[in-house]
């Protein structure tokens, strides 16, 4: 009975010490209006592990908000992160994360699309590539043609 007993302790510290090395973190997101700060419901998050050489990896993960504009995800593994967030109205939201600590949060602040540009349209910020205008040489200029 004894051993038993004894196989049963170290069967649970071996459990303990391998749920402590366990390197996954807890994202909490929160996905907000850029020009308000009132929260986004429904928006998509969409989760996709980085691989060292830069490449998206195969696979991910997708959750929605509440209407709180908050998302939770556990068991996230340590490392580069690639976070879309998608919500009918606004610009397509990405960056890649580094998770390194048991707990991330991440607020994500939501822009409504600009206009498309059209060459069709004036643009008077942009300089025009027009030449200027030769002006003749000065008769009393040093740089006549001899």
């Amino acid at each position: 009975m004894r051993k038993i007993v004894i196989g049963f302790a170290t069967a649970v510290l071996l459990a303990t010490a391998a749920l402590a090395q366990d390197d996954t973190a807890v994202l909490n997101f929160i996905v907000i209006r850029d020009y308000s700060g009132k929260p986004i419901r429904n928006a998509s998050v969409v989760m996709h592990p980085v691989e060292k050489n830069g490449k998206q990896s195969k696979g991910g993960l997708q959750i929605k908000t509440d209407a709180d504009g908050k998302a939770s995800f556990d068991g996230v593994p340590y490392g580069k992160l690639r976070v879309q967030v998608l919500a009918s109205g606004f610009q397509t939201f990405g960056n890649d994360y580094a998770i390194d600590r048991p707990a991330v949060e991440i607020t994500v602040k939501m822009k409504r699309p600009v206009g498309q540009y059209s060459i069709y349209e004036d643009h008077p910020e942009e300089k025009k590539d027009e030449p200027e205008p030769q002006k003749p040489p000065d008769k009393d200029s040093k740089d006549k043609p001899q």
